[in-house]
């Protein structure tokens, strides 16, 4: 059994031999064409449809989608302990989780405690592990995000969502466990009150924030990673030790998409409010112009990157990295995407072409779970799970 310290380490080898081993294309591929509407190999399915009745009490909302999902939900929870029990073998880690979570993080904001503990209790999985399946997004995630603004101004929101990364390579079939795992949780939720749509998202059974969604003619919303020293670990820590002034960055986006009235609201808070772990987020609007990158540090906003189409900005790109820093030399997933936006031309945006920017490698990759579109205005919002088959990079 490896260590802790020497876990990670041998992962990231075994990550980019597999990498070196493809060599066609070793880390890029001409920009795909035709791969819309999706078939063929690189599409593993649609993503089934879900209502969320926020009319009901907080402890039942889930119930429905918790009962068909529990026993997906139970195999990536064992995963995830295992991926604990091989940094810490003595099994008290798993313990700690299982035990003392839920008491050390104290009470955490509604619904959402209230969601996760209808959750637990349907699944009969531990409340603690639910709690830890809804905070490891901020240590494990990197995503693809564009906005794009045609020449009427008309706006498209694509995103891929790439997860797992260093949680469990399989080398029977060069795969991340994890990715593999969230694949059948993935599930689309109509968020509806009084039987009216409040909002749409793209999430994880089991996961009661939002990382992808829309509000139907308001806006649109996907959260990235943002890598730094002073990152999410430090926001749980805080939180842990009595300072709780800062918003858990799955519950921010969820609360923004249920509760906001038009982009610059959203703007607006996505840009103040203090947060736990850092982040990208990747906002459009109904109208020209109204599309931005922010750039956030748990306590204030670094940048904020918008389109600005009579200037020649007609899309904004994000993966996970500053835009004013060269991505890690493995990971240029930005020059690839932009490279395919610009053959594309703005002329030619639609979701078929969007769809071909995201499908391309690496910006498809090992780690995507899925792709979401979203046409706000048109009110069009499509998930669909992803492949990579070989050659593909490991992340």
């Amino acid at each position: 059994m490896l260590s802790g310290s020497r876990l990670a380490p041998v992962l990231l080898a075994a990550a980019f031999t597999c990498a070196l081993a493809q060599h066609a294309p070793p880390w890029t591929e001409d920009c795909r064409n035709s791969t819309y509407p999706p078939s063929g190999s690189t599409y593993r399915g649609p993503v089934p449809w879900y209502t969320i009745n926020l009319d009901l009490p907080p402890y039942k909302r889930w119930h429905k989608l918790m009962a068909d999902k529990a026993p997906m939900l139970k195999i990536i929870v064992n995963s995830l302990k295992n991926v604990a029990n091989a940094f810490v073998p003595s099994g008290k880690l798993v313990q700690m989780v299982d035990k003392k979570l839920p008491g050390l993080l104290g009470n955490l904001p509604e619904p959402y405690e209230e969601e996760m503990k209808g959750i637990a209790d349907v699944t009969e999985i531990p409340l603690g592990e639910i709690i830890s399946f809804n905070i490891f997004y901020e240590l494990f995630t990197m995503c693809t995000s564009i906005i794009t603004e045609d020449k009427e101004g008309h706006l498209l929101h694509g995103r891929n969502m790439d997860f797992g990364v260093f949680l469990g390579w399989n080398t029977n079939n060069n795969t991340w466990v994890v990715t593999e795992e969230l694949k059948p949780l993935t599930v689309n939720l109509d968020f509806q009150r009084n039987n009216k749509t409040v909002f749409k998202a793209t999430s994880f059974a089991g996961y009661v924030g939002m990382l992808t969604g829309f509000k139907p003619g308001l806006f649109s919303l996907s959260l990235n990673e943002r890598f730094s020293m002073d990152g999410g670990y430090m926001g749980v820590l805080e939180w842990i030790f009595g300072k709780k002034d800062a918003t858990w960055i799955g519950f921010i986006t969820r609360s923004v998409l249920e509760n906001g009235t038009s982009y610059e609201e959203a703007k607006n808070i996505l840009t103040k409010t203090k947060i736990l772990a850092p982040a990208y987020f990747i906002l459009g609007g109904n109208r020209s112009g109204e599309g931005c990158v922010i750039t956030r540090a748990r306590k204030d906003s670094l940048d904020v990157y918008e389109l600005d189409p009579k200037h020649g900005k007609w899309y904004v790109v994000q993966t996970n990295y500053d835009r004013w820093k060269n991505p890690f030399f493995l990971d240029d997933r930005r020059k690839p995407t932009k490279t395919c936006l610009n053959r594309t031309t703005q002329e030619k945006l639609s979701f078929a072409t969007i769809y071909d920017v995201l499908s391309t490698k690496p910006v498809l990759n090992k780690l995507t779970v899925f792709t979401t579109l979203m046409d706000v205005t048109k009110g069009h919002y499509e998930t669909y799970l992803r492949d990579c088959p070989d050659p593909c990079i490991g992340w």
